[in-house]
């Protein structure tokens, strides 16, 4: 079977682009020292299930930007999570006078992603690069745990970065319209929602993975970039 063809395309995510100025880290925001990241570490380490592997469990753009070298790669289902775009943003890919959304791990339903392997002997390194990424906020808008990821070689123990709801920056389900709106509209100085957006479908359709949602977001955010910029409605 052909891959599906999106809606969203280059052309729909450079038209959001803009050249935004990084102004530094947010200043209403506190952020870890190192002795903060190493107590996670360590506390991660003593929770770890018995295994002499380290598994990574990717969604979203850890899958296109893992950030750490991994030896193999297989595509596994979580239950007990799904995605959603419930992380409001105003910096990175938004502006304070244009916020955005990204996708986290929200509580309910499963979802299917890709788990990484990572070099076990590097354990320590590796998180703390992962830590950096996801957790350097406090309080964060991520929670690492380890999950089971159901394979086709059977379950695995992995570490997943979750939504914590009582984070700064959680908005939940926000209206559909809201969330096209913002998803079609907000860049910052690393890029746009609608850029993380497309890269997240393409590279999930790539894999196999049609997560229908996404895809029916991708197909509205198309449509409401091509009425900011009076282009053709894309194809359904």
């Amino acid at each position: 079977m052909p891959p599906r063809r999106m809606a969203l395309t280059p052309d729909h995510v450079a038209r959001v682009h803009r050249d935004i100025e990084y102004k530094g880290l947010d200043p209403a925001y506190t952020y870890r020292t190192d002795e903060e990241y190493q107590a996670i570490i360590d506390d991660l380490l003593a929770q770890r299930p018995e295994t002499d592997e380290f598994w990574l469990f990717a969604s979203g753009s850890l899958i296109w930007k893992p950030e750490v070298e991994h030896l193999e790669r297989r595509i596994a289902t979580i239950r007990g999570y799904h995605r959603s775009f419930c992380l409001h943003m105003r910096q990175w890919r938004a502006t304070p006078e244009q916020p955005g959304l990204m996708m986290a791990l929200d509580r309910g339903g499963q979802c299917k992603g890709v788990i990484f392997r990572l070099d076990h002997d590097a354990m320590e390194e590796q998180l703390r690069k992962l830590l950096e990424r996801e957790m350097r906020m406090r309080p964060s808008n991520n929670l690492a745990r380890w999950v089971a990821a159901q394979t086709d070689k059977g379950p695995v123990p992995a570490l997943a970065f979750v939504m914590n709801r009582e984070g700064p920056g959680y908005v939940g389900r926000l209206p559909i319209e809201e969330t096209v709106t913002m998803l079609a509209r907000a860049c910052g100085h690393i890029g746009s929602c609608a850029e993380y957006l497309y890269n997240t479908v393409a590279h999930l359709e790539e894999l196999g993975i049609h997560d229908r949602h996404l895809w029916h977001l991708q197909q509205l955010v198309a449509r409401r970039i091509a009425e900011d910029h009076g282009l053709d409605a894309p194809a359904e």
